[in-house]
């Protein structure tokens, strides 16, 4: 699974901090380690306004 949407569901309320842990396969005393990792952050998406016709 890729790491960045477990760490993504743990930010938005949706897993525990244990279960992020334990789906990625560390500890917990490490995984603030992990939270803190930019290349971890889930990536911003740009949604484009679509011109409104009528």
């Amino acid at each position: 699974m890729d790491k960045r949407k477990v760490i993504t569901a743990y930010r938005r309320g949706m897993i525990s901090i244990q279960e992020c842990a334990q789906i990625l396969g560390v500890d917990s005393s490490q995984i603030s380690g992990l939270m803190n990792d930019p290349q971890l952050c889930e990536p911003l998406r740009i949604v484009q306004k679509q011109p409104m016709h009528g």
